[in-house]
């Protein structure tokens, strides 16, 4: 089974389209932050989140929610597709209803061998693998510009360095990111 989750009207064929709103008329009703997620265990195979994660997770422990729910309903090696408006953009930060900023470093939290890692090394990062019992390790993280940037990098008049410069620097230098999670049991 794959799952769409937070659909809102962009339900994708094949998968089970899932919202917390009815209005969008979704496969399956579901708050998705605060129910038990009605799948069973590692019964899942793929995922999408397709601007959605930033709607949702308000809190820590809602967050904390659908991670473990995540993790519960996917199967092994499961690959999660999410992508999500970089915080520092203009479309994340207008939109009222975005109440969490989700970067791939976010997702290095939940991963035991990063963990692992940093307990050895004496690190101060958050083990949430071990805290929440989820493994989840990023396969990819790509970084979407901006189109005026993306404009300007594909003309040649600025570099890979320029626009790792500009971000670090400015806003609306990166317009999305686009991740990939493996599930890891």
């Amino acid at each position: 089974m794959k799952l769409n989750i937070g659909c809102g009207y962009n339900h994708l064929p094949g998968h089970v389209n899932v919202d917390c709103f009815a209005e969008c008329n979704p496969d399956v009703v579901c708050n998705l932050e605060k129910e038990a997620w009605p799948w069973e265990d590692s019964s899942i195979e793929s995922v999408v989140a397709n601007h959605s994660l930033e709607h949702m997770g308000e809190t820590t422990d809602s967050f904390f929610h659908i991670m473990k729910e995540l993790y519960r309903v996917c199967r092994a090696d499961t690959l999660i597709h999410i992508r999500v408006p970089h915080p520092r953009h203009d479309s994340f930060v207008s939109d009222p209803t975005h109440v969490r900023p989700i970067t791939p470093f976010v997702f290095s939290l939940f991963s035991k061998r990063n963990n692992q890692h940093w307990k050895d090394e004496g690190a101060a990062n958050t083990p949430l693998g071990f805290y929440l019992n989820v493994d989840f390790e990023l396969e990819r993280a790509i970084q979407i510009l901006d189109p005026v940037y993306g404009a300007l990098f594909d003309a040649g008049k600025i570099t890979q360095a320029e626009v790792d410069l500009a971000a670090r620097e400015k806003n609306n230098v990166l317009m999305e990111y686009d991740i990939h999670l493996r599930v890891v049991k």
